[in-house]
């Protein structure tokens, strides 16, 4: 029997066929348009047939395929009307709708707002300024000298090299204060959180971006003991009545003098573990009495006001709280991370 003579036969049987339920629609799929099916195993012998033929034979083989097609999808719309004519629908009306799901906070914004909220109820406002930062606000009007390593290119992002005053991405939210001060009179008394920028290799401890909250006071006769009391009181409010509380003289430009809070560790509870290296004691901030030269800067007198200064990461006060040991995990949004502080609130 030669092709022309099959397509006709099969012609004939698809226009006779119908169907009244959807197995033997199935069955006509499984028959004709499946790869072992009729309609391919045409197109297979057509490859054999003589050059002269194949113009002719081409046309009455796409014309057969698209007719199988055509009705196999009339079979499937006949028999679904047919269902909802009877009352059959696949489709139970009566089923309530899908809710939306619902995202949940992220652990460095839970950590923020309490950082902001604790130092609101001391009288701290919470001030801004922009990420994009120029040499004078970011460096020179913090005490910095010109041959300071954080100005170096591997510790900072510049964007653009102008003479005297390089752009850059901010690398802490100090020049938020310097913005405060060159802009108001004293008394200041705020704290700026926001992300900066440094030019660091990514690892479970360090990332080219990251959180900090950094604060200012400066009113007359403003002392080390007021310095102390705010952030002993950030502490115990923040890690609870029995953390410890410890200060380290430290270095920085903008403050004299300088020094580091170290907080029991909120692991092992002062026995000593991995995360405290044995110490008992955990870094969370520096601070420091702001350095007059600074407050010149500013354009406040020095020898009428004075004032403290502090700086954490928000990361690492979160490290501590919810025991996360990989930076990465803040920025990679692992929504299995995530999901763990769907119940956290503040």
């Amino acid at each position: 029997m030669d092709i022309k003579t099959k397509i006709q036969g099969y012609t004939e049987e698809i226009n006779a066929f119908n169907a009244s339920s959807a197995e033997e629609i199935e069955a006509f799929r499984l028959r004709f348009l499946v790869n072992k099916g009729i309609v391919r195993s045409l197109f297979e012998e057509f490859k054999t047939v003589s050059t002269e033929e194949k113009r002719e034979l081409g046309q009455v083989l796409n014309v057969f395929k698209q007719l199988a097609e055509s009705k196999h999808k009339s079979l499937l719309e006949q028999i679904a009307d047919n269902s909802d004519k009877a009352g059959g629908s696949t489709q139970d009306l009566t089923l309530p709708g899908k809710g939306l799901e619902l995202g949940s906070r992220h652990p460095l914004s839970l950590v923020r707002k309490e950082i902001v909220g604790i130092f609101n109820k001391m009288g701290f406002i919470v001030a801004e300024g922009p990420e994009i930062e120029d040499d004078w606000h970011n460096f020179s009007a913090l005490n910095f000298p010109e041959e300071h390593p954080a100005r170096d290119m591997q510790d900072t992002f510049f964007i653009e090299k102008k003479e005297g005053n390089d752009i850059a991405l901010r690398t802490h939210t100090s020049s938020v204060q310097v913005r405060m001060m060159e802009n108001g009179k004293p008394p200041f008394r705020a704290i700026m959180p926001g992300r900066v920028y440094r030019n660091e290799a990514i690892s479970a401890r360090a990332h080219c971006f990251f959180h900090q909250v950094e604060g200012l006071y400066v009113d007359e006769d403003v002392s080390f003991a007021d310095l102390k009391q705010t952030l002993f009181h950030f502490v115990q409010e923040l890690y609870g009545e029995d953390t410890k509380v410890r200060f380290r003289p430290s270095y920085f430009p903008f403050t004299e003098p300088s020094a580091e809070m170290d907080i029991s560790c909120t692991i092992c509870k002062g026995a000593g573990c991995t995360l405290c290296k044995w110490s008992g004691w955990v870094e969370i901030l520096g601070c420091g009495m702001v350095d007059p030269n600074v407050l010149e800067n500013c354009g406040i007198d020095s020898k009428k006001y004075s004032g403290f200064a502090f700086g954490m990461g928000i990361e690492r006060i979160t490290n501590l709280k919810y025991v996360i040991k990989d930076l990465r995990l803040f920025s990679e949004n692992d929504i299995r991370f995530l999901r763990q502080f769907e119940t956290e609130t503040i």
